[in-house]
């Protein structure tokens, strides 16, 4: 007798050609409209699915896990980051979560260093300057930025986007400097030609560029507070790819608003998509939404590992990219 297939619930529209292929292999329930799912949406899913595939957007904690049926088995998430997933209460649930790690690294690198480019030469003041029609033609005092060769770039967070960042920089004759959880070997640290600092404080003091690549966990949450960011230089600059939980955005846009910081970059924010309207405001600014991984590679190689994840647990084994405790 042939086994039932088993009923996926995607909670976002995932591209044709992933969603055709999931279709082929498991039961489907798909969301076309794509919006994003309320609360009860989501614990109405937790109920009916044995395998569901959450995006960031979808907070799935102890609440929710309480009232997924036992036919739960399974959360494959759709991307790397799986701090809106309760995953302690997932396993003591007998729940398996999995995530897509090591397909968005060189991406989020490239979207690093744009915001980079971006803030220092005033890139975003530039264009829009151009598209309102206002320029008069080329002026020697106008829209002057800072060279980005021969500046200090602190990397926090030095993993595989730290890394991909680090390469990326050194192309631009950037000093490399990072703090970790954890020192890097020294062959790779000869090849990316970086310093290591033990003291976060001691190395945001010396930066002209700081790069978050770090998750969001509870260790990290406001890593970047407002004592660590009053100890930058106040020509410094901040881009953020990561979490926004890492940096208490209140202060940010403080030292922003005061002079006390250059600019900043951000693809990511603290609360999501309520961005600080004070923040919106200023000119010194480039703001992202959230788009530093949004390759259509990157989608479809996310979607890949979806698919291998829910096709290893249907066939009894376990699947590649299962989070365990050492990732917590």
């Amino acid at each position: 007798m042939r086994r039932q297939r088993l009923k996926v619930v995607l909670t976002r529209k995932l591209p044709d050609a992933v969603e055709n292929r999931l279709g082929e292999l498991f039961d489907v329930e798909f969301n076309s409209s794509d919006q994003l799912f309320t609360r009860d949406q989501l614990t109405a899913a937790a109920r009916r699915a044995d395998v569901l595939v959450p995006t960031l957007n979808d907070t799935i904690d102890a609440g929710i896990l309480a009232q997924a049926s036992d036919n739960l088995k399974l959360i494959a998430n759709y991307g790397s980051g799986f701090d809106h997933i309760d995953v302690h209460t997932a396993r003591q649930r007998g729940i398996i979560v999995t995530n897509t790690p090591d397909v968005l690294a060189d991406d989020t690198a490239d979207m690093t260093m744009a915001l980079i480019l971006s803030v220092l030469r005033r890139i975003r003041e530039g264009s829009l300057h151009m598209q309102s029609g206002d320029w008069k033609g080329w002026s020697p005092q106008a829209f002057q930025g800072t060279r980005v060769g021969g500046k200090a770039l602190g990397i926090l967070g030095m993993g595989r986007v730290g890394q991909a960042v680090a390469r990326r920089a050194r192309a631009f004759s950037m000093a490399i400097h990072y703090h970790n959880r954890k020192q890097l070997r020294e062959e790779t640290e000869n090849e990316l030609r970086a310093t290591y600092w033990e003291s976060l404080d001691q190395m945001v003091a010396r930066m002209d560029v700081l790069s978050i690549n770090c998750p969001h966990t509870p260790s990290t949450f406001h890593l970047m507070n407002a004592r660590r960011l009053r100890l930058m230089k106040p020509t410094s600059i901040v881009v953020n790819t990561s979490r926004g939980e890492v940096i208490d955005e209140n202060a940010l846009t403080r030292l922003l608003r005061s002079g006390e910081l250059a600019g900043a970059g951000l693809d990511v924010f603290e609360h999501g998509a309520e961005v600080n309207p004070r923040l919106r405001g200023l000119d010194n600014v480039v703001l992202l939404p959230h788009m530093a991984s949004a390759t259509r590679e990157a989608r479809h190689e996310m979607g890949e590992k979806v698919i291998i994840n829910i096709k290893t647990f249907d066939d009894g084994h376990r699947p590649p990219d299962q989070i365990v405790p050492s990732m917590l």
